[in-house]
Formats: C-alpha cells, structure tokens, sequence
C-alpha cells in the first residue's frame, strides 16, 4: 500500500496564541511495501506526521493518500492501520494469546479463524511457545514483539511504529530491531518506522526520511544520504562519531584550512564550511601534508583507532565544538603527543556554502 503526502500541514496554537508548524507542507511518497525510517530530532514533526497517517491528529491542510484514497474524513479504525507505540500498551491481565486475539474479537472474525491467525502472528515474532504467559512474565522484547502481533494479526494496510524500541536497553534494541526487519520483510507491508536514533533507523529502513522543524531535509537510501547530505543539518546529523565541520574558504579552487591545503574544487572563491567524516582522514606518511596537528588523546577499539585533537587554542576553527576526530586503522601505531599529518579522501569531504546548503 502505497501512501501519499501532499501538502501536508499541521500548526499547533501555543500557550501564547502562536501558530506552531509542527508539520509544515510536506510532499512525501512512501513506497508501498517498504519500511521508511522517519528521523529528526525531538520536535521535528515526525511524530506527529505518523499520528496525521494514522488519523489520530487531523492535518490542517494538504492530504493523505493510502494508494488511491483520499484518506483526511476516515476515522482512524477505517484506515486499515496497525500502530505500535513506545510503551507498548498491552493489557497487564491478558494472555499473550489474549492480547493478540484482542483486535480480532472486536472486528467480530470467526473463533475457528480468529485462533489460527493468533497463533502464526506468534509465531511470526517468535512467541508461539509463550502464549499463556503474562505480560509481566516477559522481557521488554518480547512484550514489544506482543504489541507487533496485536497490531498485525488484523492484516493492516499500513503499520505505523512510533519509537518502538526507546525503552529496551541496548542489547534488546539490537534484537528486536532485528525482529522488526525480518518481520517487515516477510509480511511486505508498508512500514513507517520513527527514531531519533541514526543508527536505528539507518540499520532497519529501506529508505530514511530526515527531518527538521516540520520540514523534509532529505530522504534516500540510508547510506546514499550518509555519503550524499544535502544540506549542513543533513551532514551533522547522520554520523556517529559526528563529521568535523571546519570554517574554510576556496581560493584559486583550492580548499583551504587556515591556509592549510586540503583539497581543490572548481568553484568561485568564497567562504565555505568544511565537512570532513572522521573516516575521511588518510595518514600521510611521507608527512608532506600542510594539514597537520598535534594528538591530543588516543582511543583504541579492535581493528579502528580514534584520534582526538584539541583546538583550544583557536589554532583552527571548528563549528560547535573545540575538538575533531580522524578514525584510522589501528595498525598505525600512533600516542598522544605525536604530529600528525593527513590527506582527505575527496568522497569524505563536503563543502557547504555559508547558509549551509551542500555545494
């Protein structure tokens, strides 16, 4: 099922009689059989943009779509929806059997019918075995996994996950995230996924939407937006550790840091931000290089080596923060205090104009 945003606009009135864009003329199309990843930081509109999907909150302007269905005057239990929330909401003295049964003795389906369906959504998240315990009796990941199969078990158009991993702890995040892909994957249903978590949604979605203050950034494959941000916030956001973002400026299409030279593009001279991936350094080690700076500190983890340099001083200006860090490949035998010069790989290295808007 495919679903459709046009022009879709949602404004909050404030304490102080202010209009509020929570979701701000969003043209969005995602693609039916997919699992979209909606990320941004808190208050950026993507969770609200899931409750206009479900029909829980009413769009101001613009329209939804679930394939050809114009879907703004459909109660939210006509949609054809299966929503999870982060607290997962199931009923303390149910069954998991019950819980999942729940839904479908509302829509009134066959006893017989109601059973078999019950038992392949358990299955399908892997419950089957756990049918007559209690919610209490269960880890947060599988109760998270209860709360899917209730959500499914009355074959939605459309399911709708608002941060459904937020409360499990780091280990059950990574599994049930797991759980949540292979799910999607075999049931081919049309998925709206919502995170703060980069790394979530980018390991778990076909294509991530970004978002900032109710507006659409970008949206892509994960990686293609990781390697090809369109904007500054884009850049900064994807990332873990974040990208160093260095004032510079092009001169005679030379890249320049502090009059250090990194690179050459042919554009107009200017000046620029300077987007550079923490894996975009390579160690000259003929140590030609003018891009140059003392180790401050030296974190080593398995195969990767993180180099963390200390610009106090000024020495070179970094956006929003007085370090930035280079990974390399922990067979350089590096320690804090030595020199080092570095080349930037060019794919690594982003150039933004002084608005923040990708050049």
């Amino acid at each position: 099922m495919e679903i459709k945003m046009a022009n879709l606009t949602k404004i909050f009135i404030s304490k102080d009689k202010k209009e509020v864009h929570a979701v701000d003329h969003v043209d969005l199309v995602i693609p039916s059989g997919k699992l979209i990843g909606l990320l941004g930081p808190s208050g950026c509109g993507k969770s609200t943009t899931l409750y206009l999907i479900a029909g829980l909150l009413r769009q101001t302007e613009g329209e939804i779509y679930f394939g050809e269905e114009e879907m703004s005057e459909t109660p939210p239990e006509k949609r054809g929806i299966g929503l999870v929330f982060q607290n997962y909401a199931l009923y303390p003295h149910m069954t998991v059997r019950e819980n999942i049964l729940f839904p479908l003795e509302n829509l009134k389906v066959e006893k017989e019918e109601a059973k078999k369906r019950t038992f392949e959504m358990a299955k399908l998240v892997g419950l089957e075995e756990m049918l007559d315990r209690k919610p209490k009796e269960l880890s947060g990941g599988q109760q998270q996994r209860v709360a899917i199969a209730r959500a499914l078990v009355k074959t939605p158009r459309v399911l709708l996950l608002d941060e459904p991993l937020s409360n499990l702890d780091a280990r059950l995040r990574l599994q049930t995230r797991e759980e949540i892909k292979r799910i999607q994957r075999e049931t081919k249903i049309t998925t709206v996924f919502v995170t703060h978590d980069q790394e979530e949604a980018m390991s778990i979605s076909d294509e991530i939407v970004v978002m900032k203050d109710g507006i659409i950034q970008q949206m892509g494959e994960p990686q293609e937006v990781y390697d090809k941000p369109t904007n500054l916030f884009v850049a900064k956001f994807l990332g873990n550790p974040q990208i160093n973002v260095f004032d510079g400026e092009i001169k005679n299409k030379e890249i320049l840091i502090e009059n250090m030279f990194v690179g050459k593009r042919d554009l107009p001279d200017q000046k620029v931000f300077i987007g550079v991936r923490p894996e975009g350094f390579i160690i000259d080690q003929e140590n030609k290089s003018s891009f140059h700076f003392k180790v401050d500190l030296v974190e080593t983890i398995g195969r990767d080596t993180t180099l963390i340099f200390d610009m106090q001083d000024d020495s070179i200006n970094i956006l929003d923060k007085k370090t930035f860090k280079a990974i390399i490949d922990a067979g350089f035998r590096i320690k804090a205090g030595d020199v080092v010069h570095f080349n930037i790989k060019p794919e690594k290295m982003h150039l933004f104009d002084i608005n923040g808007t990708i050049l």
